[in-house]
């Protein structure tokens, strides 16, 4: 469902710069996607760089209808990768949040900072009033990141916990986490 409002191609902050996916950033995808340090909680990936790249191009045929959206996250300073993330399953008055690695490249805070930023596409352009999170109840680290931004729990099954996280929380919240992404006191 297209957004009168596109997301920009991309935007910056302290540390990083959040960047629409191009095909030529299959290699690090798929990098990222068969590391057993970033993908302990991902779906399983069989295919290879190319496959990553024919799945980027098919993914930017729902890029141009808007009802989703890839970003490489990359660090300010030198431009170099240092993880991704999606807004997807993109209607009516909301989308889900998620895909969301973060390397060793990441500079501090980049947790925190690209968080912020792709909820702000989110709740700003796309003008969506609340965002879903589902993660695999394992991954207490994130489960714990999520609490401490200002996620509500929803649900859970078996595999997942289930998080929303409104826009208005997010109005409430950001000036808070800015404080902390650009070390103010």
């Amino acid at each position: 469902m297209m957004s009168d409002h596109p997301p920009p191609q991309e935007v910056s902050g302290t540390r990083l710069r959040l960047r629409l996916v191009r095909p030529d950033d299959s290699d690090y995808i798929h990098s990222l996607r068969v590391d057993p340090s970033y993908n302990t909680y991902l779906s399983t990936v069989n295919g290879t760089a190319e496959d990553q790249r024919r799945w980027i191009e098919a993914y930017k045929a729902r890029e141009a209808a808007g009802s989703e959206y890839y970003y490489v996250i990359e660090r300010r300073d030198d431009r170099r990768p240092c993880g991704v993330l999606r807004l997807y399953e993109i209607k009516h008055d909301q989308f889900t949040w998620g895909s969301w690695i973060l390397d060793a490249n990441k500079p501090p805070k980049a947790a925190l900072e690209s968080a912020l930023l792709s909820f702000g596409i989110g709740f700003g352009p796309l003008g969506k009033s609340v965002a879903r999170i589902d993660v695999r109840q394992d991954n207490r680290h994130a489960t714990a990141f999520y609490r401490r931004f200002g996620m509500q729990e929803t649900g859970r099954d078996d595999l997942n916990v289930y998080f929303s996280y409104s826009s208005a929380q997010y109005r409430a919240d950001r000036e808070r986490h800015l404080v902390v992404v650009e070390g103010r006191t």
